[in-house]
C-alpha cells in the first residue's frame, strides 16, 4: 500500500518561497503519478501539479503556472514542490496523492481524496 509524507510548510511573508516535499513509499517508483493539492480555509481541494515519477512528465493547473515548480529525486523516492512569490491567498493545507498506473492528467483531475493515497497534509500560511 502507497504511503505518502509531506514536509516543508511553514509560515513565509508575502513574496517568499517554501519547498514542499513528498516521500512515497510501498510500490515501485517507475509506476507511480504523484501530484500536490491545497485547500484553502472553506475552498474545495484544489490541484496544483502532478508528475509521472518514471520519466518526470508533469503538468500544471492554473493557479501554479508561473511561480509553482514539481520535480522528483528517484535516488529518494521524493516530489518537491518549489513554490515562489507566495502570496496570502496561497494560504492553505497542502496535500500529496499519489496513485499507481494512471497519469498526471487523471491524478489532477481529481476533486478530493477520491482515489489513490493522500497524506496528512502540510500547512502553509503566507503573511502579508
Amino acid at each position: 500500500q502507497l504511503q505518502v509524507v509531506e514536509s516543508g510548510g511553514g509560515l513565509v511573508q508575502f513574496g517568499g518561497s517554501l519547498r514542499l516535499s513528498c516521500v512515497v513509499s510501498g510500490f515501485a517508483w517507475e509506476h507511480i503519478t504523484i501530484g500536490w493539492f491545497r485547500q484553502g480555509p472553506g475552498k474545495e481541494h484544489e490541484s496544483l501539479s502532478c508528475i509521472r515519477a518514471r520519466d518526470g512528465y508533469a503538468v500544471y493547473g492554473d493557479s501554479a503556472k508561473g511561480r509553482f515548480t514539481i520535480s522528483r529525486n528517484n535516488a529518494k523516492n521524493t516530489v518537491y514542490l518549489q513554490m515562489n512569490s507566495l502570496k496570502p491567498e496561497d494560504t492553505a493545507i497542502y496535500h500529496c496523492v499519489a496513485a499507481i498506473y494512471t497519469t498526471p492528467q487523471f491524478v489532477c483531475g481529481l476533486r478530493g481524496p477520491t482515489f489513490g493515497s493522500w497524506g496528512q497534509g502540510t500547512q502553509v500560511n503566507v503573511s502579508s
